[in-house]
């Protein structure tokens, strides 16, 4: 009952974290990688000691290739994204980089077309609405017996709102450590956005599910008691289920940010920050939010 009592707390607690995610996105911006605007991804490594990053951004630099971005990758090389170079220009980078006995060696050479990019985000912004709309008919369907005190349809747009807070706070995370880090924007970002998505509307739905359940029971039983009470128990008995299911998915991700590839980090970093916002609106947004619309329908009628 603690929850539910205390919601407009805890409903402030979300709405400033969600204001504050949108002010660094408006703020700060994205940075999109090629995959997303086109260019070229070199993906070096050397056979002694990897040379420092800055020695590295200063051999860039000496070509003129515009913007770029150089990141580590695993102990012995190094990430670095272009503009869209043609060979003659991929063939002097690769030699500025060799540091006399230290050869590189490199290991992937990845081009994108801006329109290829461009088609990428249109469909990972598809992606997004089209699971949104689906998951709102699905909860309603889902939810279509419990009616009372309130419609089943509002169950999936809740559900839509705890998803968009859980969305929004991981990429309002990124546009600061792409502002300071200059972490960027790309397909592995989309894939944990999307893995986000279908771990909180799972969350969502197991507590959502369990005060249906005691909805029916109380129906059942003939017990008179207020949907405030209801769904406070109901967050009671599954506040230890939630938390257990992100502390041993979070120990996952964060071995995965420390001991994995570098490519890899941003995505669990992703899938890190969204997993402790997912936790956060399935037991402290999504159920307070059913008892202050309840109480809003209740008033008006």
């Amino acid at each position: 009952m603690f929850v539910v009592h205390y919601r407009n707390i805890f409903l402030g607690i979300g709405a400033l974290l969600l204001a504050a995610a949108i002010g660094a996105i408006l703020f700060f911006g994205l940075r999109f990688s090629i995959d997303f605007t086109g260019g070229t991804l070199l993906e070096i490594s050397y056979t002694q000691e990897r040379p420092t990053q800055d020695v590295i951004s200063s051999k860039v630099e000496n070509l003129a290739v515009g913007s770029y971005s150089v990141r580590a990758a695993g102990e012995e090389g190094y990430i670095i994204r272009t503009r869209d170079l043609n060979q003659d220009e991929l063939d002097a980078l690769t030699a500025l980089l060799s540091i006399e006995e230290n050869a590189v060696s490199v290991d992937r050479v990845t081009t994108i077309g801006p329109s290829l990019g461009g088609e990428l985000g249109r469909k990972a912004l598809f992606a997004l609405a089209a699971l949104s709309v689906v998951i709102v008919l699905y909860v309603a369907y889902v939810f279509r017996r419990v009616s009372k005190p309130v419609p089943s349809i509002y169950y999936g747009f809740i559900v839509v709102l705890a998803l968009l807070h859980d969305i929004i706070i991981p990429t309002g995370f990124f546009a600061i450590m792409g502002y300071y880090f200059g972490a960027e924007i790309d397909a592995l970002f989309v894939v944990a956005l999307l893995a986000i998505l279908g771990y909180s509307v799972n969350d969502t739905i197991v507590v959502f599910d369990r005060i249906r359940e005691n909805i029916a029971a109380n129906i059942e039983r003939n017990v008179k008691e207020s949907f405030e009470i209801t769904v406070g128990k109901s967050l009671q008995q599954t506040y230890m289920r939630s938390i257990n299911t992100s502390v041993t998915t979070a120990l996952a991700l964060l071995a995965l940010f420390f001991l994995g590839a570098g490519v890899t980090e941003n995505f669990a970093l992703t899938l890190l920050v969204g997993v402790v916002a997912g936790t956060y609106s399935s037991i402290f947004l999504a159920a307070p939010l059913l008892v202050s619309l309840q109480k809003k329908i209740y008033k008006k009628g």
